[in-house]
């Protein structure tokens, strides 16, 4: 059986309302939740990025129920990543075991703003390696010290270390990463159903893991509406990652769409009242073998209005696939 969830899109909420859609979406019957964690939006548009984090700590708070992971955060130049296991073994405690750490070798767009350049893919990839071994290293509670390429770590210690640490998800892209990080982590992370990223997937790591996909949809009861705010706040989404990863400012996102059109976000995105529609476009995740599926619901201003009356009648039928 899969299991369907909801996205905190902070690039296009607030965060008081994201901790409210947080609630509502629990209460309608999501299985689990998934937050990004950027510094800026994809497109000015969109209009907002609170800080994830803080976010997160408030949702712990006022559900009981959902699965809640970051979708995904980069720990390697924005953040330390000694920081983020503190982060997570925290947000490990405050919901009560609740909590998947998703994590990933960023975009520009979110780590360019410290400063420190953007390193090529492979360097990034490294570095994400040394972070994901730093992360559990801390999260056993031992003292640890860490000198590697690109990270050091002196003497650190997580205080409040939940027991059995925090499971970690990555993303990956292809058989390259995932030769690189399936005997790291616990869950993979991927954007395409692919057949080949599961199965290869799990022929590279050893033991029962969750595959954790992503999509985007976009209801409203006017079909011209919904392709409307779909291309207004979501046509960089067809530049693929290669793309995505490297542009560095809103600005950046709106130049390279410009000439996307409505038609051609309408064709990669199922928007409108069709709740059949939208279920069929998860299918693909379904049949690639993912155990996991988060909805994206686009625009925020309409989400209070997704959750009260399409999101519960669509995850019947989603459960029906």
């Amino acid at each position: 059986m899969t299991n369907f969830g909801y996205t905190l899109m902070t690039e296009q909420s607030g965060p008081k309302d994201l901790v409210r859609h947080a609630a509502q979406a629990e209460d309608v019957g999501f299985d689990f939740e998934v937050s990004s964690d950027h510094y800026s939006p994809w497109l000015t548009s969109q209009g907002h990025a609170p800080y994830a984090w803080t976010m997160l700590g408030a949702v712990a708070a006022v559900t009981e129920r959902v699965e809640l992971m970051t979708y995904v955060t980069c720990p390697t130049v924005r953040y330390h990543p000694a920081v983020v296991a503190q982060k997570a073994a925290t947000l490990q405690l405050l919901s009560d075991g609740r909590f998947t750490l998703g994590l990933g070798s960023g975009e520009s767009l979110n780590e360019h703003v410290v400063g420190e350049g953007w390193p090529g893919v492979d360097v990034r990839q490294d570095m994400l390696v040394e972070a994901i071994e730093i992360i559990r290293a801390l999260h056993t509670g031992d003292l640890v010290t860490y000198d590697g390429q690109y990270f050091r770590v002196d003497s650190a210690r997580v205080w409040d270390a939940p027991d059995g640490g925090v499971p970690l998800a990555t993303a990956v892209s292809g058989p390259k990463s995932i030769a690189r990080f399936a005997s790291l982590v616990d869950h993979m992370i991927a954007v395409e159903p692919e057949t080949e990223l599961v199965s290869g997937w799990d022929e590279a790591h050893e033991t029962p893991s969750r595959k954790i996909g992503q999509i985007p949809i976009c209801w409203d009861p006017d079909e011209d509406a919904a392709i409307e705010r779909a291309h207004e706040q979501f046509r960089w989404f067809g530049l693929g990652w290669p793309v995505n990863s490297e542009l560095p400012t809103p600005a950046s996102f709106a130049a390279a769409s410009q000439f996307v059109r409505p038609e051609d976000v309408a064709d990669g995105i199922a928007c409108g009242p069709d709740l059949d529609k939208i279920a069929e476009s998860v299918r693909p995740y379904i049949e690639a073998g993912f155990t996991d599926v988060a909805l994206v619901q686009i625009g925020g201003d309409h989400q209070e209005r997704f959750l009260a009356e399409a999101a519960g009648p669509l995850l019947e039928r989603l459960r029906a696939l």
